[in-house]
């Protein structure tokens, strides 16, 4: 086993900014409003109820004649566990298993649009679109590919609407995207193997890879709204690929524990999706949403430095193939319009991993998730609202069979995770 070896196993996969915390594909975040939650999201796109389509749709801006505000906050408490063993061949050398390696999150966003005549208007969202946060213990036994990673967006969405016609509605915006993120590995296990064993006051809590840094990220996005009537709508939107490069420090074995200047290039994916909202009678809509996540673009991690120094070249801190794919979300959903006052309304969703079982590992233990969602809407008066969402997502268990160390075979952590979540969300709107 080299150090060269070594020092890739240490950031491999610690800096694959994925999560299961965020429960969609990968680290995308969906938890953008409190009605959406309550439908699974589904034909949020077009659905258009409240401000909060400003982050799906900039185009069905147009069917507000007054301005709109939305102010939403989504708490996400998951219950991830992985179970396993760390192998040296067929021969067992320790157990590695972990609860609640995800801790629970909020999800704030802020959404405001002003029709400016009968065909402009213009908006601005401020939310997330990818985020997590993973936590394993100090003391794990694979602390060298699980440990703590942190990653939070925000998204600064203006955005500007034309109506057409009375049917035909375009919209585009500019995504101003700042991140951070942080990630700390521990030597586990490998404070026994040679090279880490000679070194002295190496422990399994030992920080033997850190890194930090930020970086701003610039995109667009454009929507599309047809109205057959007043109660029958469709929409098609994309979201561009927001390129960042974090730039920050670095820590760890490969630049001999000094604090070094490195940098990371990170691809946020782009995303479309078609909608349909259908109002069926005075009592019920049905909608629904079909979106596509770009992930293929997400194909390897190459860290690189200055003054680092691995197997793959002098510079180069991390190469590690990630091979996505890209992944659908299918959801379905139906509001009831009990009276005047109150709305109710259910969501179900089905959302593809873009991980294959090849590349799945313990910092990506992502698999096929379910949504089952339900909320309410409460009419204060005419221009006041509220909105309550509660979803349960159930996630796939999974087999993982990963390196320790990514250029050798000799130690293999193998096992199961499995992960699910309980959201619950509260929002409030107004029209002046």
């Amino acid at each position: 086993m080299t150090t060269a070896f070594f020092k890739k196993s240490l950031i491999a996969a610690a800096v694959t900014l994925a999560s299961t915390q965020t429960f969609a594909s990968a680290f995308q975040l969906n938890e953008h409003s409190a009605s959406g939650l309550g439908r699974a999201y589904s034909g949020e796109a077009v659905v258009a109820d409240n401000a909060s389509v400003v982050s799906r749709n900039p185009a069905a801006m147009t069917r507000f004649d007054k301005m709109a505000l939305s102010v939403a906050g989504t708490y996400i408490k998951p219950d991830v566990d992985v179970n396993g063993d760390i192998y040296a061949g067929p021969t067992k050398l320790a157990s590695a298993s972990e609860s609640g390696i995800a801790p629970s999150a909020f999800v704030p966003a802020t959404y405001f649009i002003q029709p400016l005549n009968d065909q402009w208007a213009w908006g601005v969202g401020i939310f997330s679109n990818y985020g997590l946060s993973t936590e394993y213990s100090d003391n794990f036994n694979a602390g060298s590919i699980a440990g703590n990673t942190e990653l939070l967006t925000v998204n600064i969405n203006p955005n500007i609407a034309y109506r057409v016609n009375q049917q035909f509605s375009v919209g585009a915006g500019l995504n101003l995207v700042y991140a951070e993120a942080e990630l700390n590995r521990r030597a586990g296990v490998l404070a026994a193997v040679p090279p880490l064993s000679g070194v002295p006051g190496i422990g399994k809590d030992t920080i033997v890879s850190h890194m930090k840094g930020d970086d701003w990220g610039y995109g667009w996005n454009v929507g599309t709204m047809y109205e057959v009537n007043e109660n029958n709508r469709f929409a098609l939107t994309y979201r561009s690929q927001v390129d960042l490069t974090f730039k920050g420090d670095y820590r760890g074995t490969s630049s001999g524990f000094k604090t070094v200047g490195g940098e990371l290039p990170l691809e946020l994916p782009a995303q479309a999706e078609f909608a349909g909202y259908h109002r069926l009678n005075q009592q019920f809509a049905t909608h629904y949403s079909v979106s596509w996540t770009d992930w293929s673009a997400f194909q390897e991690l190459k860290a690189t430095s200055g003054q680092c120094n691995s197997a793959d070249g002098v510079g180069v801190c991390l190469h590690k193939p990630e091979k996505f794919k890209d992944s659908t979300r299918y959801s379905l959903g139906g509001t009831w319009y009990i009276n005047p006052a109150w709305e109710a309304r259910i969501g179900f969703a089905y959302d593809k991993t873009p991980i294959t079982q090849e590349y799945r590992s313990l910092s990506i233990p992502d698999s096929d998730r379910i949504w089952y969602s339900a909320g309410a809407t409460y009419h204060i008066d005419k221009d006041m609202s509220v909105d309550f969402g509660m979803a349960y997502l159930d996630g796939k268990k999974v087999d993982v069979n990963e390196k320790l160390v990514e250029n050798s075979e000799a130690l293999r952590w193998k096992g199961t995770s499995h992960g699910n979540a309980l959201l619950a969300s509260a929002q409030f709107n107004m029209k002046f």
